[in-house]
């Protein structure tokens, strides 16, 4: 006589039970994964409005990533007890879970490993004996923590040591024609130009993060040299005493950029 689903209630009821616990695990790896993203990416655009302070929204970017932890091993629960139960289910909202926790675990390991990789320094410049000056940007860094005054050798030991190629760039073109290039440059990657000066061979701008709105000053000059030019550029972090790489990392895009727009560039 063949038996039916109801004839054995204690095996039906125990894998009810373990599909109950996979699903219930599951679920709330799901739901810590989500606070856990938002957690991590959410305080730097409440920071950049002005809604939450800066010590604060690292707070919480921590106990985000504190909280992908915890939603990456209550998910990996989930998928046991899915494939145990053999629910697929439960099992797709365990790797659900499990994905939200890496996303909201990674970016601040990355800042943390480059900020521990990195010299916990904030003004690069190509040109670390004489840099380039701020004049128009100084009202505007008024109340900024971090000095306009460069650091002097310790930072240039540092810069050199961390990032050697950051170096001058020479061009064939004379200084007008690559000051104006460098400005077109400027502008396409949305720096707020403060001063364009041909005559002292000068530019100055604002480029603001994309993340935290973080402002970082730039500086541009361009000199004869030979039969063509050299330039310099120098861009300093207003706030936090190590940039994690954004200065030199805005430099090799603007050098890639103006090279692109007046050809090969040596030095």
């Amino acid at each position: 006589m063949s038996s039916r689903p109801d004839d054995h209630p204690t095996q039906g009821t125990g894998r009810s039970n373990r599909y109950r616990w996979a699903l219930a695990m599951a679920l709330l790896g799901t739901a810590l994964g989500v606070l856990a993203v938002l957690a991590v990416a959410l305080p730097g655009l409440l920071y950049r409005y002005g809604h939450i302070g800066l010590g604060t929204a690292f707070g919480l970017i921590r106990r985000g990533a504190i909280g992908g932890i915890g939603a990456m091993a209550v998910s990996l629960l989930g998928l046991v007890l899915a494939r145990f139960a053999r629910q697929r289910r439960a099992a797709l909202y365990a790797a659900l879970g499990l994905s939200l926790g890496v996303l909201a675990l990674v970016p601040p390991w990355w800042l943390a490993h480059k900020a521990a990789a990195l010299p916990a320094i904030h003004d690069i410049s190509t040109d670390t004996s004489n840099p380039p000056p701020f004049v128009a940007i100084l009202p505007l860094r008024a109340n900024a923590p971090n000095s306009a005054v460069y650091g002097g050798t310790r930072i240039a030991a540092q810069q050199h040591a961390a990032y050697p190629d950051i170096q001058p760039l020479h061009f064939d073109q004379p200084p007008a024609t690559v000051l104006s290039a460098a400005a077109r440059v400027a502008s396409a990657m949305d720096w707020k130009i403060a001063a364009d000066q041909p005559g002292d061979g000068r530019l100055e701008a604002t480029a603001t993060t994309v993340w935290f709105g973080f402002k970082d000053d730039v500086v541009i000059r361009v000199r004869t040299d030979g039969s063509g030019s050299r330039l310099d550029i120098r861009s300093e972090s207003r706030l936090g005493g190590s940039d994690i790489g954004a200065n030199a990392a805005r430099i090799r895009d603007f050098s890639a950029r103006l090279r692109k727009l007046l050809g090969r560039a040596t030095g």
